[in-house]
């Protein structure tokens, strides 16, 4: 059972790994809509030369009296601008954390405990991690 989990979760890391960039921006443009924001579509001139001028794939704030909107420019797949007021900026960075969290959790090491297990079988490591450096009790611990 924990092979296969291990052997999924490597899938996983390898195939994210080999994201490009730009399905990277595509995953995140589909995780805003779900958090709320609203697509607004460069379709004039105008728009599109001021798309350009924002920073790309980064928020900004934008604050107008009472009113506080979060701007995200996509110019390289959509060529839009994702708008989204503080609740919806909330839940985005609510889901980025729970994200972040599942993928230190991923690549937490765990201790293995296991006394039917013979670490002498796989010989000394060796190299870099000195010469008494051993698997387990009895190996110069």
């Amino acid at each position: 059972m924990k092979k296969t989990v291990l052997a999924s979760l490597f899938c996983v890391a390898a195939l994210s790994a080999c994201e490009s960039p730009q399905q990277m921006v595509s995953q995140k443009d589909d995780h805003l809509a779900a958090a709320g924001f609203q697509l607004k579509p460069a379709s004039t001139p105008q728009q599109i030369a001021m798309l350009k001028k924002l920073p790309s794939h980064h928020f900004i704030r934008r604050v107008h009296g009472n009113t506080v909107t979060y701007v995200y420019a996509d110019p390289t797949v959509c060529g839009c601008l994702y708008v989204g007021n503080q609740a919806a900026y909330g839940r985005y960075l609510a889901y980025q954390q729970q994200q972040s969290l599942a993928n230190e959790q991923q690549m937490t090491a765990e201790d293995y405990q296991d006394a039917q297990w013979n670490w002498g079988d796989w010989g000394p490591w060796g190299g870099d991690f000195g010469p008494d450096y051993g698997f387990g009790p009895g190996w110069g611990w």
